[in-house]
């Protein structure tokens, strides 16, 4: 029968998904996309003004939509509002950026970060009204413990962060991607169990009435891309 709504394949359930592809003007779609996202930038000047819970609850419930190895989903989501704990979080984390600067860069490393303006000191993990720390699962545990074993981890986690991002911009709030070296405290300030990784942090809110970024430019389509047509 045409256009059933399910399918019964290998014993598993399959919908319909076609319905849903009736998109038009993909152009001027695909086009007002690309210049609303051009527009994303870093931002470290955090405004401290509350954000609804919904919106952060919105973006989460996006980044979580993304693809991932076998279906299993190997993320986690911590969101700290809390005041002592992020001061706890800035505290650490400084502490591991300290290190960084001051001997576990390379002279290379450092003079790429000098146009960008960055430091150690990092008080936007105290100012903006969340953080959202990113977790990976290399596994999964059942209820009696037992390892049950995720794909394609890394890979995944990154694609959900990337939807997390472009989920952030477009509620209108801005971010900065922050990965301190190690990032083990992340595990222990927040008790996440052992199945649990630090892949990311992301201080999420509005910025600053005058919020400036490095003037920087991105690399043109033909430096990132190739199109193979015959």
């Amino acid at each position: 029968m045409a256009n059933e709504k399910y399918k019964i394949i290998d014993g598993h359930k399959h919908i319909l998904y076609s319905d849903y592809l009736k998109v038009k003007n993909i152009e001027e779609k695909s086009e007002s996309f690309f210049q609303e996202m051009d527009w994303r930038r870093s931002v470290r000047d955090f405004s401290d003004k509350l954000v609804p819970k919904s919106v952060i609850e919105n973006i989460i419930k996006t980044a979580s939509t993304a693809p991932s190895g076998a279906h299993k989903q190997p993320w986690f989501f911590c969101v700290i509002e809390s005041a002592e704990l992020k001061s706890q979080i800035r505290k650490a984390a400084e502490e591991e950026e300290r290190k960084s600067y001051e001997g576990r860069m390379s002279k290379e490393w450092l003079n790429d970060l000098k146009p960008l303006g960055t430091n150690h000191s990092k008080p936007f993990l105290e100012i903006a009204p969340y953080l959202i720390i990113v977790f990976k699962k290399p596994y999964d545990l059942s209820k009696e413990e037992e390892k049950l074993q995720n794909y394609y981890v890394n890979e995944s986690v990154g694609i959900a962060c990337g939807m997390l991002i472009t989920a952030i911009h477009q509620a209108g709030l801005v971010t900065l991607t922050h990965t301190p070296s190690p990032m083990n405290f992340l595990t222990k300030l927040l008790e996440r169990p052992s199945n649990e990784r630090a892949f990311l942090l992301l201080p999420v809110g509005y910025p600053v009435t005058e919020a400036y970024v490095p003037d920087i430019e991105r690399k043109n389509l033909d430096e990132v891309s190739k199109f193979y047509s015959k």
